[in-house]
Protein backbone atom coordinates (compact mmCIF):
# COMPACT_ATOMS: atom_id res chain seq x y z
CA UNK A 1 0.00 0.00 0.00
CA UNK A 2 1.59 3.21 -0.89
CA UNK A 3 1.57 6.53 0.82
CA UNK A 4 -1.38 7.96 -0.43
CA UNK A 5 -3.75 5.07 0.24
CA UNK A 6 -2.28 4.72 4.01
CA UNK A 7 -3.05 9.16 3.80
CA UNK A 8 -6.81 8.37 2.98
CA UNK A 9 -7.51 5.56 5.24
CA UNK A 10 -6.05 7.93 8.34
CA UNK A 11 -7.99 10.74 7.03
CA UNK A 12 -11.04 8.38 6.98
CA UNK A 13 -10.39 7.29 10.58
CA UNK A 14 -10.26 10.80 11.56
CA UNK A 15 -13.01 12.07 9.70
CA UNK A 16 -15.11 9.19 11.44
CA UNK A 17 -15.08 10.74 15.09
CA UNK A 18 -15.19 14.46 14.25
CA UNK A 19 -15.73 15.89 17.53
CA UNK A 20 -13.04 13.55 19.25
CA UNK A 21 -10.32 14.16 16.95
CA UNK A 22 -10.98 18.17 17.66
CA UNK A 23 -10.95 17.23 21.52
CA UNK A 24 -7.71 15.39 20.62
CA UNK A 25 -6.71 18.59 19.36
CA UNK A 26 -7.38 21.22 21.84
CA UNK A 27 -3.71 20.41 23.86
CA UNK A 28 -2.07 20.77 20.85
CA UNK A 29 -4.08 24.05 19.84
CA UNK A 30 -3.32 25.86 23.00
CA UNK A 31 0.31 25.01 23.75
CA UNK A 32 1.20 26.50 20.03
CA UNK A 33 -1.12 29.36 20.62
CA UNK A 34 0.57 29.70 24.36
CA UNK A 35 4.43 29.09 22.44
CA UNK A 36 3.44 31.75 19.64
CA UNK A 37 2.03 34.09 22.81
CA UNK A 38 4.64 34.27 24.69
CA UNK A 39 7.54 34.01 22.17
CA UNK A 40 6.01 37.56 20.54
CA UNK A 41 5.22 38.87 24.18
CA UNK A 42 8.71 38.85 24.54
CA UNK A 43 10.00 40.04 21.73
CA UNK A 44 7.66 42.80 22.42
CA UNK A 45 9.21 43.36 26.12
CA UNK A 46 12.60 43.32 24.51
CA UNK A 47 12.10 45.89 22.07
CA UNK A 48 10.18 47.98 24.60
CA UNK A 49 13.05 47.34 26.99
CA UNK A 50 15.71 48.86 23.99
CA UNK A 51 13.74 51.84 23.20
CA UNK A 52 13.51 52.99 26.68
CA UNK A 53 17.11 52.31 27.31
CA UNK A 54 17.90 54.31 24.08
CA UNK A 55 15.78 56.76 25.45
CA UNK A 56 17.76 57.79 28.45
CA UNK A 57 20.98 56.68 26.46
CA UNK A 58 23.45 53.60 27.28
CA UNK A 59 26.53 55.75 28.50
CA UNK A 60 24.28 58.36 30.89
CA UNK A 61 23.72 58.39 34.18
CA UNK A 62 20.32 60.06 34.69
CA UNK A 63 19.85 61.91 38.40
CA UNK A 64 16.29 62.84 39.11
CA UNK A 65 15.75 65.68 42.02
CA UNK A 66 13.75 64.43 44.57
CA UNK A 67 12.86 67.30 47.19
CA UNK A 68 12.21 66.27 51.02
CA UNK A 69 9.55 67.58 52.73
CA UNK A 70 8.50 66.88 56.66
CA UNK A 71 5.22 67.71 58.46
CA UNK A 72 5.69 70.40 61.20
CA UNK A 73 2.22 70.62 63.58
CA UNK A 74 3.16 74.53 64.06
CA UNK A 75 4.67 75.39 60.18
CA UNK A 76 3.07 72.74 57.63
CA UNK A 77 5.00 71.29 55.87
CA UNK A 78 8.55 72.26 55.58
CA UNK A 79 10.81 71.37 53.28
CA UNK A 80 14.57 70.26 54.13
CA UNK A 81 16.04 69.73 50.97
CA UNK A 82 14.75 71.11 47.37
CA UNK A 83 16.41 68.56 44.98
CA UNK A 84 19.13 69.71 42.23
CA UNK A 85 20.50 72.97 41.39
CA UNK A 86 22.10 74.38 38.51
CA UNK A 87 25.53 74.73 40.51
CA UNK A 88 25.02 70.65 41.15
CA UNK A 89 25.29 70.28 37.76
CA UNK A 90 28.54 72.66 37.17
CA UNK A 91 30.42 71.06 39.63
CA UNK A 92 29.71 67.45 38.80
CA UNK A 93 30.73 68.74 35.01
CA UNK A 94 34.19 70.15 36.94
CA UNK A 95 34.74 67.41 39.73
CA UNK A 96 33.72 64.07 38.20
CA UNK A 97 36.84 63.37 36.27
CA UNK A 98 34.48 60.23 34.42
CA UNK A 99 31.81 62.85 32.97
CA UNK A 100 32.24 64.95 29.63
CA UNK A 101 29.28 66.69 30.43
CA UNK A 102 26.77 67.24 32.83
CA UNK A 103 23.26 68.59 31.32
CA UNK A 104 20.52 70.07 33.65
CA UNK A 105 17.20 69.72 32.97
CA UNK A 106 14.08 71.99 33.63
CA UNK A 107 10.41 70.76 32.91
CA UNK A 108 7.38 72.58 32.60
CA UNK A 109 4.14 70.15 32.42
CA UNK A 110 0.87 71.17 30.97
CA UNK A 111 2.19 74.28 28.93
CA UNK A 112 -0.18 75.72 26.52
CA UNK A 113 1.24 76.25 23.01
CA UNK A 114 -0.55 78.07 20.26
CA UNK A 115 -0.30 78.80 15.83
CA UNK A 116 -3.29 80.90 15.32
CA UNK A 117 -6.53 79.01 15.63
CA UNK A 118 -4.53 75.54 16.84
CA UNK A 119 -3.70 74.68 20.13
CA UNK A 120 -2.26 72.29 22.17
CA UNK A 121 -1.19 71.67 25.55
CA UNK A 122 2.90 69.78 25.52
CA UNK A 123 5.71 69.77 27.94
CA UNK A 124 8.37 72.61 28.03
CA UNK A 125 11.69 71.31 28.38
CA UNK A 126 14.52 73.88 29.48
CA UNK A 127 17.97 72.45 28.82
CA UNK A 128 21.60 72.69 27.14
CA UNK A 129 22.80 71.38 23.95
CA UNK A 130 24.61 69.09 24.57
CA UNK A 131 20.93 67.00 25.16
CA UNK A 132 21.24 66.32 21.61
CA UNK A 133 24.62 64.40 21.50
CA UNK A 134 23.41 62.81 24.91
CA UNK A 135 20.13 61.08 24.13
CA UNK A 136 20.70 60.98 20.63
CA UNK A 137 18.01 62.94 19.25
CA UNK A 138 17.17 62.89 15.33
CA UNK A 139 15.49 65.64 14.00
CA UNK A 140 13.43 65.50 10.60
CA UNK A 141 13.90 68.96 10.13
CA UNK A 142 16.20 72.12 10.95
CA UNK A 143 18.56 72.00 14.23
CA UNK A 144 19.09 72.01 17.74
CA UNK A 145 19.74 75.55 19.73
CA UNK A 146 22.93 75.96 20.25
CA UNK A 147 24.55 77.94 23.13
CA UNK A 148 24.81 81.08 21.84
CA UNK A 149 21.22 81.01 22.33
CA UNK A 150 21.49 79.97 25.63
CA UNK A 151 23.94 82.49 26.48
CA UNK A 152 21.63 85.26 25.23
CA UNK A 153 18.32 83.59 26.33
CA UNK A 154 16.93 83.80 22.93
CA UNK A 155 13.40 82.39 22.68
CA UNK A 156 13.96 79.87 19.94
CA UNK A 157 12.47 76.13 20.45
CA UNK A 158 12.63 72.63 18.95
CA UNK A 159 9.10 71.21 18.82
CA UNK A 160 8.26 67.65 19.01
CA UNK A 161 6.94 65.66 16.45
CA UNK A 162 3.26 65.59 17.60
CA UNK A 163 3.36 69.18 18.44
CA UNK A 164 5.06 69.76 14.94
CA UNK A 165 2.09 67.74 13.50
CA UNK A 166 -1.05 69.18 14.81
CA UNK A 167 0.12 72.98 14.58
CA UNK A 168 1.72 72.89 11.30
CA UNK A 169 0.07 69.54 9.55
CA UNK A 170 2.58 68.99 6.23
CA UNK A 171 3.48 72.92 6.42
CA UNK A 172 7.30 73.79 6.85
CA UNK A 173 7.87 74.79 10.36
CA UNK A 174 11.32 75.53 10.92
CA UNK A 175 11.42 79.60 11.25
CA UNK A 176 7.77 79.95 12.06
CA UNK A 177 6.23 81.66 15.07
CA UNK A 178 4.48 79.71 17.86
CA UNK A 179 3.36 80.83 20.67
CA UNK A 180 4.01 78.98 24.33
CA UNK A 181 2.29 80.13 27.19
CA UNK A 182 2.45 83.79 27.10
CA UNK A 183 5.47 84.02 24.93
CA UNK A 184 6.44 83.92 21.05
CA UNK A 185 9.41 81.81 20.33
CA UNK A 186 11.27 80.96 17.04
CA UNK A 187 10.70 77.24 15.75
CA UNK A 188 14.39 76.36 15.34
CA UNK A 189 13.67 72.84 14.57
CA UNK A 190 11.20 69.69 14.68
CA UNK A 191 12.53 66.06 16.19
CA UNK A 192 12.10 62.83 14.68
CA UNK A 193 9.19 60.71 16.04
CA UNK A 194 9.88 58.70 19.82
CA UNK A 195 8.51 55.67 21.15
CA UNK A 196 6.47 56.50 24.44
CA UNK A 197 8.01 56.60 27.78
CA UNK A 198 6.14 53.99 30.36
CA UNK A 199 8.08 55.89 33.08
CA UNK A 200 10.48 52.69 33.97
CA UNK A 201 13.21 55.22 33.18
CA UNK A 202 14.19 58.96 34.36
CA UNK A 203 11.83 60.24 31.87
CA UNK A 204 8.95 59.49 33.51
CA UNK A 205 5.78 58.37 31.93
CA UNK A 206 4.37 60.40 29.55
CA UNK A 207 4.24 60.86 25.32
CA UNK A 208 7.89 62.02 24.91
CA UNK A 209 6.80 63.58 21.27
CA UNK A 210 4.41 66.37 23.10
CA UNK A 211 8.23 68.04 24.66
CA UNK A 212 9.40 71.37 23.27
CA UNK A 213 12.97 71.85 23.94
CA UNK A 214 13.94 75.12 24.67
CA UNK A 215 17.15 77.11 26.04
CA UNK A 216 17.20 76.55 29.56
CA UNK A 217 18.07 80.07 30.45
CA UNK A 218 15.01 81.19 28.80
CA UNK A 219 12.76 78.89 30.26
CA UNK A 220 13.77 80.27 33.88
CA UNK A 221 13.44 83.95 32.32
CA UNK A 222 9.80 83.37 30.80
CA UNK A 223 8.18 81.31 32.58
CA UNK A 224 6.91 80.82 35.71
CA UNK A 225 8.42 78.59 38.02
CA UNK A 226 7.62 77.73 41.44
CA UNK A 227 10.74 79.58 43.95
CA UNK A 228 9.60 76.32 46.11
CA UNK A 229 10.22 73.80 43.44
CA UNK A 230 14.12 72.66 42.48
CA UNK A 231 15.82 74.43 40.57
CA UNK A 232 16.58 71.84 38.39
CA UNK A 233 14.52 68.67 37.65
CA UNK A 234 16.88 66.10 36.09
CA UNK A 235 21.22 66.27 35.13
CA UNK A 236 22.28 63.74 32.74
CA UNK A 237 25.85 62.97 33.24
CA UNK A 238 26.95 61.80 29.99
CA UNK A 239 29.80 59.24 30.98
CA UNK A 240 33.63 58.94 28.66
CA UNK A 241 33.87 55.12 29.49
CA UNK A 242 30.79 52.87 29.49
CA UNK A 243 32.59 50.14 31.18
CA UNK A 244 32.88 52.86 34.62
CA UNK A 245 29.39 53.70 34.33
CA UNK A 246 28.57 52.55 37.70
CA UNK A 247 31.70 54.10 39.28
CA UNK A 248 30.88 57.54 37.66
CA UNK A 249 27.39 57.25 39.49
CA UNK A 250 28.85 55.95 42.55
CA UNK A 251 31.46 59.51 42.25
CA UNK A 252 28.40 61.56 41.68
CA UNK A 253 26.12 60.25 44.67
CA UNK A 254 29.20 61.14 46.71
CA UNK A 255 29.74 64.61 45.22
CA UNK A 256 26.03 65.47 45.88
CA UNK A 257 25.97 64.15 49.41
CA UNK A 258 28.63 66.36 50.20
CA UNK A 259 26.76 69.47 48.99
CA UNK A 260 23.88 68.34 50.27
CA UNK A 261 24.64 67.81 53.61
CA UNK A 262 24.16 64.64 53.33
CA UNK A 263 21.16 65.00 52.53
CA UNK A 264 19.79 62.21 49.54
CA UNK A 265 17.13 64.72 47.63
CA UNK A 266 17.91 62.93 44.41
CA UNK A 267 17.44 59.87 42.44
CA UNK A 268 20.41 58.36 40.43
CA UNK A 269 19.27 55.86 37.31
CA UNK A 270 21.50 54.18 35.53
CA UNK A 271 20.03 52.61 32.24
CA UNK A 272 22.62 50.20 31.70
CA UNK A 273 21.12 47.93 35.12
CA UNK A 274 17.89 48.83 34.01
CA UNK A 275 18.56 46.99 31.06
CA UNK A 276 20.08 43.74 33.15
CA UNK A 277 16.92 44.08 35.35
CA UNK A 278 14.78 43.90 32.73
CA UNK A 279 16.43 40.99 31.17
CA UNK A 280 16.61 39.39 34.07
CA UNK A 281 12.61 39.45 34.62
CA UNK A 282 11.99 38.76 31.08
CA UNK A 283 13.83 35.51 31.67
CA UNK A 284 11.59 34.74 34.24
CA UNK A 285 8.63 35.44 32.44
CA UNK A 286 9.96 33.60 29.54
CA UNK A 287 10.88 30.39 31.89
CA UNK A 288 7.33 30.57 33.61
CA UNK A 289 5.72 30.84 30.32
CA UNK A 290 7.96 28.45 28.34
CA UNK A 291 6.78 25.64 31.29
CA UNK A 292 3.10 26.43 30.68
CA UNK A 293 3.28 25.99 26.72
CA UNK A 294 5.71 23.09 27.53
CA UNK A 295 3.10 21.35 29.80
CA UNK A 296 0.32 21.93 27.36
CA UNK A 297 2.01 20.34 24.45
CA UNK A 298 2.65 17.53 26.55
CA UNK A 299 -1.13 17.11 27.50
CA UNK A 300 -1.48 17.27 24.05
CA UNK A 301 0.91 14.77 23.14
CA UNK A 302 -0.55 12.51 25.70
CA UNK A 303 -3.91 12.81 24.76
CA UNK A 304 -2.79 12.19 20.98
CA UNK A 305 -1.27 8.90 22.43
CA UNK A 306 -4.13 8.14 24.79
CA UNK A 307 -6.57 8.27 21.82
CA UNK A 308 -4.57 6.47 19.65
CA UNK A 309 -4.62 3.92 22.27
CA UNK A 310 -8.12 3.42 22.23
CA UNK A 311 -8.63 3.55 18.71
CA UNK A 312 -6.42 0.55 18.37
CA UNK A 313 -8.72 -1.21 20.51
CA UNK A 314 -11.66 -0.03 18.52
CA UNK A 315 -10.39 -1.20 15.13
CA UNK A 316 -8.51 -4.27 16.12
CA UNK A 317 -10.88 -6.36 13.70
CA UNK A 318 -10.62 -3.97 11.02
CA UNK A 319 -6.42 -3.91 11.56
CA UNK A 320 -6.98 -8.08 10.96
CA UNK A 321 -9.02 -7.74 8.19
CA UNK A 322 -6.12 -5.14 6.52
CA UNK A 323 -3.25 -7.74 7.64
CA UNK A 324 -5.41 -10.98 6.03
CA UNK A 325 -5.72 -9.08 2.57
CA UNK A 326 -2.13 -8.69 2.53
CA UNK A 327 -1.15 -5.28 4.12
CA UNK A 328 2.16 -5.26 5.60
CA UNK A 329 3.35 -4.43 9.18
CA UNK A 330 4.67 -1.25 7.72
CA UNK A 331 1.35 -0.47 5.93
CA UNK A 332 -0.31 -0.64 9.62
CA UNK A 333 2.29 1.52 10.97
CA UNK A 334 2.54 4.31 8.96
CA UNK A 335 -1.72 4.22 8.60
CA UNK A 336 -1.72 4.70 12.68
CA UNK A 337 1.58 7.17 12.87
CA UNK A 338 0.11 9.40 10.17
CA UNK A 339 -2.85 9.96 11.58
CA UNK A 340 -1.36 11.12 14.78
CA UNK A 341 1.05 13.66 12.07
CA UNK A 342 -2.02 14.68 11.42
CA UNK A 343 -3.51 15.20 14.71
CA UNK A 344 -1.21 17.22 15.77
CA UNK A 345 -0.31 19.32 12.00
CA UNK A 346 -4.05 20.09 12.68
CA UNK A 347 -3.84 21.26 15.98
CA UNK A 348 -0.46 23.14 14.57
CA UNK A 349 -2.30 24.81 12.15
CA UNK A 350 -5.23 25.90 14.16
CA UNK A 351 -2.79 27.40 17.45
CA UNK A 352 -0.59 29.11 14.63
CA UNK A 353 -4.01 31.05 14.33
CA UNK A 354 -5.52 30.96 17.74
CA UNK A 355 -1.64 32.94 18.53
CA UNK A 356 -2.08 35.53 15.95
CA UNK A 357 -5.70 36.10 17.56
CA UNK A 358 -4.41 35.86 21.35
CA UNK A 359 -1.18 38.69 20.58
CA UNK A 360 -3.82 40.93 18.75
CA UNK A 361 -6.29 40.52 21.48
CA UNK A 362 -3.63 41.18 23.95
CA UNK A 363 -2.07 44.09 22.28
CA UNK A 364 -5.48 45.76 22.38
CA UNK A 365 -6.33 44.99 25.68
CA UNK A 366 -3.76 44.92 27.81
CA UNK A 367 -2.08 47.32 26.00
CA UNK A 368 1.15 45.44 25.89
CA UNK A 369 3.92 45.55 22.80
CA UNK A 370 3.90 42.27 20.61
CA UNK A 371 6.15 41.59 17.63
CA UNK A 372 4.95 37.99 16.18
CA UNK A 373 8.16 36.75 15.01
CA UNK A 374 8.44 33.96 11.16
CA UNK A 375 10.77 32.29 13.66
CA UNK A 376 8.95 31.30 16.52
CA UNK A 377 5.65 30.27 14.91
CA UNK A 378 7.88 27.78 13.18
CA UNK A 379 9.22 26.93 15.81
CA UNK A 380 6.16 26.14 17.51
CA UNK A 381 4.91 24.30 14.35
CA UNK A 382 7.92 22.20 13.99
CA UNK A 383 7.51 21.27 17.94
CA UNK A 384 3.59 20.48 17.21
CA UNK A 385 4.50 17.78 14.66
CA UNK A 386 7.44 16.55 16.64
CA UNK A 387 4.83 15.99 19.53
CA UNK A 388 2.70 13.67 16.62
CA UNK A 389 5.47 11.75 15.81
CA UNK A 390 7.03 11.04 19.32
CA UNK A 391 3.63 10.00 20.82
CA UNK A 392 2.29 8.55 18.02
CA UNK A 393 5.13 6.28 17.65
CA UNK A 394 4.47 3.74 20.83
CA UNK A 395 0.68 3.29 19.09
CA UNK A 396 1.60 2.25 15.93
CA UNK A 397 4.02 0.38 16.25
CA UNK A 398 1.38 -1.64 18.99
CA UNK A 399 -1.10 -1.58 15.60
CA UNK A 400 1.33 -2.82 13.30
CA UNK A 401 2.69 -5.89 16.16
CA UNK A 402 -1.09 -7.09 16.72
CA UNK A 403 -1.63 -10.66 15.69
CA UNK A 404 -3.55 -11.03 12.64
CA UNK A 405 -5.40 -13.87 13.71
CA UNK A 406 -6.32 -12.36 17.08
CA UNK A 407 -6.82 -9.26 15.30
CA UNK A 408 -9.87 -11.11 13.35
CA UNK A 409 -10.99 -12.91 16.25
CA UNK A 410 -11.21 -9.52 18.70
CA UNK A 411 -14.74 -8.58 19.58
Amino acid sequence: MNFQESFSVSLSGLSTHKLRTFLTMLGIIFGVAAVIAMLSIGAGARKEALDQIKLLGMNNVIIRSRPIETQDDSRGVVIEARGLTMEDARSLNILNPLVSSAIPQKEITDVRITRSSEEIYGTVIGTQPDLRTALNLDLTGGNFFNYQDGHDSRRVCVLGYAIKKQLFLYEEAVGKRVKIGDVWFTVSGVMAPKPRSTGKGGVGDRDLNYDVYVPLSTASLRFDIDPAQSEVDQIILRVNDETRIKEASNLARDLLLLRHNSKEDFAIIVPEELLRQSQRTQRIFNIVMGAIAGISLLVGGIGIMNIMLASILERTREIGVRRAIGATRKDILGQFLIESILLSFGGGLIGVFLGFVMTQVISSYANWTTIIDFGSVVLAFCVSASIGIIFGIYPARKAARLDPIESLRYE
